[in-house]
């Protein structure tokens, strides 16, 4: 009798590639971190972490470069979700990177996503970190496309794209010298759905703004901008309330809202199938600035 196997879905499949990668990194090299934002792509991958190494706890520590200018209800996501975990957090801070004068601030009111760089490498550099997981996706944007599994470091923690190694059939060469780092993005090959689709499979918590809620925010630049300590309305702009909810999690003073209704993921899920611009295109200010402006900050030592 001819017994047919059954058929793995597309997201377990998607899973386990993820799970292989993180295990992988983790046999071939000694001081792995997990970057992690509070965004829901390093919510799904803080899970894939875990189910790799469940029932043990996770081998390293979880690492969240703090722009200062974050959204309170993440920030509050973060140090519950980690804490009820037993996972060990390390704040790296671009505000002490900036007391102390490794970077200089424009403004109070400006952007912190690319001093993000120097905090990021100071941590790398302080911890020894060799390794460092990502929940970067390849839809997201078009340098991150560019981006291998393992995307490696120079000694300055700089990204040359066509330095790049090959990847055929899974095959991932971890090798690096004494100051190299990579950078492990175990989500490359998913897209927004799929994650909001893992998700709605695992029950995962998110940060409440992933879901329509009344705040106010002034329109700039065709964007939805939170009122914030550091976002107030200029000449011809007024705060509003709106009933919105945001795609992606960054710096509070570049990362828009969008409007909607969706209080659930299944109506998220809905919304997502419908986009036809990635979450960064369409909310991250600094991004649709150029279309270089990514692969720019990456060139640098951007996550």
């Amino acid at each position: 009798m001819r017994v047919t196997a059954p058929r793995v879905s597309q997201l377990r499949a998607l899973e386990a590639e993820a799970v292989f990668v993180v295990r992988e990194v983790v046999a071939e090299l000694s001081r792995p971190v997990l970057m992690f934002s509070g965004g829901k792509d390093s919510i799904a991958l803080l899970r894939i972490a875990e189910k790799a190494f469940s029932p043990l706890p996770l081998p390293f520590p979880v690492l969240h470069v703090d722009t200062g200018h974050n959204f309170p209800e993440v920030i509050e996501f973060r140090d519950r979700r980690l804490r009820e975990a037993g996972h060990r957090l390390i704040v790296a801070s671009v505000q002490e990177s900036i007391d102390t004068g490794r970077v200089k601030e424009d403004a109070p009111d400006a952007s912190r996503n690319r001093l993000q760089t120097v905090t990021l490498l100071d941590a790398i550099e302080l911890h020894r970190f060799d390794a460092a997981f990502g929940g970067a996706r390849r839809d997201e944007e078009r340098a991150r496309a560019k981006e291998r599994v393992l995307s490696f470091r120079d000694e300055f923690g700089q990204w040359e794209p066509r330095a790049q190694r090959a990847e055929p059939w899974m095959l991932y060469n971890a090798r690096i010298r004494r100051g190299e780092h990579v950078r492990v993005f175990p989500l490359s090959n998913w897209t927004e759905l799929d994650v909001w689709s893992y998700i709605q499979a695992e029950a995962l918590e998110l940060p409440s703004i992933y879901f329509a809620h009344g705040r106010r925010v002034i329109e700039r630049d065709g964007m939805l901008l939170a009122e914030s300590e550091w976002i107030r309305p200029r000449d011809g702009e007024r705060a509003q309330e709106a009933l919105v909810r945001y795609r992606t999690v960054g710096d509070m003073t570049v990362t828009g809202a969008v409007r909607s209704e969706a209080a659930d993921v299944a109506a998220v899920m809905t919304e997502t199938a419908a986009a036809t611009i990635s979450e960064r295109g369409e909310t991250r200010a600094d991004d649709r600035t150029s279309e270089a402006a990514m692969e720019d900050r990456k060139r640098e030592g951007y996550f």
